[in-house]
């Protein structure tokens, strides 16, 4: 199966605090992996790496066979275009209304003219349930709208890639599941290659092929959640206690 993502011996650390040890995976087209772990074990820094907002300090990452670290920005910038990425807190303008906020990429970054942006749009606002809320700001809508706000805004230019950093956090258990079932629609409808960094074991169980548990800067257990369930490594016994 082709590598959508592939990850190697990456290295990154910020002065004396080391955060990733020679981190090594793939993800294969159309798969969705959800990286879980403590808080600080540097599953965010992950997701900066796979983008190219951050450099590792050693290691490759190659997106669809480009490799990040040594793209050019105009290069880098083409990569980013196939790669929709979901902030923990959304990343919404408070300024814009929803469906400028999903406007945007497209007027800075696509060929589209008014009317077709518009009706993309209303197509992307409609496949996460919020045609109606279109006109309203962010700051007139609750926490899980945001984040539905925010995923149709990642899915404005088409990408072959989505990278969601905690998409569920902070929200209520129902509003979460929807969150979820919508992170497996995106596979389904779209073949859409995700990786998902979560807290959220119960989520991982519904929208993830493969789980990879990260600590202390290294992946220690990594398969699909069958095997994840089976295996006795003591941080991961103790993390799917603590999560259970």
């Amino acid at each position: 199966m082709t590598a959508a993502i592939q990850a190697s011996d990456l290295h990154k650390a910020f002065g004396e605090q080391v955060v990733l040890k020679g981190l090594s995976f793939s993800v294969a087209k159309g798969e969705t992996l959800a990286v879980i772990g403590r808080s600080g074990t540097g599953k965010s820094v992950l997701l900066r790496l796979l983008i190219g907002l951050e450099l590792p300090d050693s290691g490759s990452i190659r997106i669809q066979d480009k490799e990040v670290t040594t793209l050019r920005n105009e290069e880098l910038s083409e990569t980013r275009k196939k790669v929709g990425y979901l902030f923990q807190q959304g990343a919404l303008y408070d300024s814009l209304t929803v469906a400028e906020n999903v406007a945007f990429p497209m007027e800075r970054h696509s060929k589209l003219n008014g009317s077709e942006i518009k009706a993309k749009v209303q197509e992307l606002l409609s496949a996460v349930g919020l045609e109606e809320h279109a006109g309203k700001l962010p700051s007139d809508i609750s926490g899980g709208m945001k984040k539905r706000v925010a995923l149709a805004r990642a899915l404005a230019l088409d990408p072959e890639i989505l990278l969601f950093d905690e998409p569920t956090a902070g929200l209520d258990p129902i509003t979460a599941h929807e969150i979820d079932l919508l992170i497996v629609e995106q596979k389904q409808k779209r073949g859409i290659t995700s990786v998902v960094v979560t807290h959220d074991i119960h989520g991982a169980r519904t929208f993830a092929d493969r789980v990879a548990l990260l600590n202390e800067g290294e992946i220690v257990a990594q398969g699909t959640m069958a095997d994840l369930d089976k295996d006795h490594h003591p941080f991961l016994v103790e993390f799917l206690k603590g999560s259970s």
